[in-house]
């Protein structure tokens, strides 16, 4: 497991980017148990990850688990879009009240690269919304002002990690 952020423990890392972006991808990365998805708390109480009208009870659940992890010192990953400012003003707030560190990893990926990604998932989303999200993304001071305590940009993680390290070649 290639471990690129080296998180210290009790970390809220929020995966921010559209539909497409490569958020699970990089969440794949990392323990399961890191993970909290509302994708998934949709799909578990209504069959359909698409499903919109299950976001509050997901939205519950995701809570339900950042304050258990965060309370005992996990790290955890918020593997949703939290392209909204209300979406990740939550966040932060559930990171200050267990006094954890808020980081953020935004997902810096081209548009073309995400519409071409998003159209060869198993479960598409339409087209209008990948690029309302994009078109939503906050910029790396955007993030710092808001509270993380650190930005990461998903082009220099993924760079950095296709680098040869020092005594290997590629």
């Amino acid at each position: 497991m290639d471990d690129l952020l080296d998180l210290p423990d009790g970390t809220l890392c929020a995966l921010v980017g559209p539909p497409g972006s490569g958020k699970s991808t990089f969440a794949a990365r990392y323990p399961d148990s890191w993970r909290v998805c509302l994708d998934i708390y949709r799909r578990l109480a209504t069959d359909s990850e698409a499903d919109q009208s299950a976001t509050p009870v997901a939205a519950e659940i995701q809570n339900l688990l950042l304050d258990a992890r965060l309370s005992r010192r996990l790290n955890v990953l918020v593997d949703s879009t939290n392209v909204f400012p209300h979406v990740r003003a939550g966040l932060l707030a559930r990171a200050r009240y267990w006094q954890r560190p808020a980081v953020a990893v935004l997902f810096d990926v081209p548009l073309h690269r995400v519409e071409a990604q998003n159209a060869g998932r198993d479960r598409v989303v339409p087209l209008h919304i990948v690029r309302e999200h994009y078109q939503l993304l906050p910029d790396a001071d955007q993030l710092h002002c808001e509270g993380f305590a650190a930005v990461h940009l998903i082009s220099e993680l993924l760079a950095t990690s296709s680098a040869p390290r020092k005594g290997t070649r590629r």
